[in-house]
């Protein structure tokens, strides 16, 4: 058998299957790995039903299906004011994690580099390796978890190719306010930089808050390549559905490459999503995750929504802006600081039975602040059943 040298040699099972097969093993509730655990809105299964018997079976168009194109050209326009062509310049993707694939391999030459912000999502850098470049690191810092524009200065080369980042920021739950993207502007001007913004979780912005896409900022959107989720939105991670949005002459390249990627996207999921996004169901979408954030962290410091009394397990929760995650320090908990947050993570799965992700495992280097993340997107009878259980963290060692 002849030996494959690999490409990834320092990569192994992602941190979210690994956990997630723990919490399974181990009965646990998994809020480590960010899906809902309750069903969609009926209507767009039915709107599914609908397209399958309406024939649409076949091969979509390459770039996607029209109708959805221009449903997300007037919502983008409608919420951010930038007009992207629904024939050149929005292409449909199988999933977030091929657009940035796909972005990446329309952009990166061998050698080049590509800036993200640790803690990192992370599929990022595995993606940017494959193609060829290299990763740079910009260290977000707790508790704000804000980037230090002179540290992305000093880390632009002749070699930079594009900086990536997600706002609102998985794995932190924290957004990037105006003040960030105007700096970003003045930085990459008068440079060849480009940028990939990931925003799946734009809809998920908390406390009054309004999310700040590139979409927003001219000078910043002519040389991005905008990502945004249906799956997220609306609550269908599974069928693994999202788009992109560049200018005409990114997304040239973009579908250069995503013909061969991928070619194209489930068909009558397009006609049903088409469909569905003239209710704009969006809209109502921050204050549904907000009453989850809000539940789960009423239940876990003591006092949930409905009344029940659980003692307070002594967890620091950090602010969740965004997103539907939320992280806790254990450092302030002496029983505990000594383990690592995987240890630390791996024992609530196992002992306490809520699983969870160490934030360490969105860091290069492992860095570990004895934080761990846990995903609110799940139904209320769920989110109590875990504040129960952890509230036996004093009780359990």
């Amino acid at each position: 058998m002849p030996v494959i040298e690999s490409k990834l040699p320092h990569v192994g099972t992602t941190i979210f299957t690994t956990m997630s097969a723990l919490a399974h093993e181990c009965g646990a509730v998994n809020l480590g790995q960010g899906f809902p655990d309750f069903d969609c809105d009926p209507r767009l299964l039915d709107l599914m039903n609908v397209a399958l018997r309406a024939g649409h079976n076949q091969y979509a168009p390459m770039a996607g299906v029209l109708a959805l194109r221009e449903a997300v050209a007037e919502k983008v326009a409608t919420l951010y004011g930038q007009h992207y062509d629904a024939a050149t310049e929005i292409t449909i993707t199988a999933g977030a994690t091929q657009a940035i694939q796909t972005a990446l391999t329309a952009i990166v030459h061998p050698g080049d580099e590509v800036i993200v912000f640790e803690p990192v999502y992370d599929s990022y850098e595995p993606v940017i390796r494959l193609n060829g470049g290299v990763p740079v690191y910009a260290r977000l810092r707790a508790p704000d978890y804000r980037p230090d524009w002179n540290e992305v200065r000093a880390l632009i080369t002749p070699r930079t190719r594009a900086i990536m980042f997600n706002t609102p920021h998985n794995p932190t739950a924290t957004i990037w306010p105006a003040d960030d993207l105007h700096e970003l502007a003045a930085l990459l001007r008068d440079t060849n930089i480009f940028i990939i913004s990931d925003e799946v979780y734009q809809h998920m912005i908390y406390d009054g808050a309004r999310h700040e896409s590139v979409a927003r900022f001219p000078e910043l959107a002519e040389r991005a390549f905008v990502i945004s989720s249906f799956g997220k939105t609306y609550h269908v991670t599974g069928w693994k559905i999202a788009y992109c949005l560049a200018p005409r002459e990114l997304m040239n390249e973009f579908r250069k490459a995503h013909q061969y990627v991928v070619f194209c996207v489930h068909t009558p999921s397009q006609y049903a999503l088409a469909d569905y996004m003239a209710h704009g169901t969006h809209n109502q979408l921050a204050a549904f995750y907000q009453a989850k954030r809000d539940f789960f962290l009423q239940a876990m410091r003591g006092n949930d929504l409905h009344g029940h009394g659980l003692p307070n397990n002594g967890l620091r929760w950090l602010e969740s802006a965004g997103t539907y995650f939320v992280s806790a320090s254990y450092a302030q908990l002496p029983q505990f600081v000594h383990l690592s947050d995987r240890a630390f993570a791996e024992y609530l799965t196992r002992t306490v039975g809520v699983g969870c992700i160490p934030l360490s495992a969105f860091y290069h280097d492992a860095f570990d602040e004895r934080t761990v993340r846990f995903c609110f997107a799940k139904k209320e009878t769920t989110l109590l059943l875990a504040a129960e259980k952890l509230s036996q963290l004093f009780h359990t060692r």
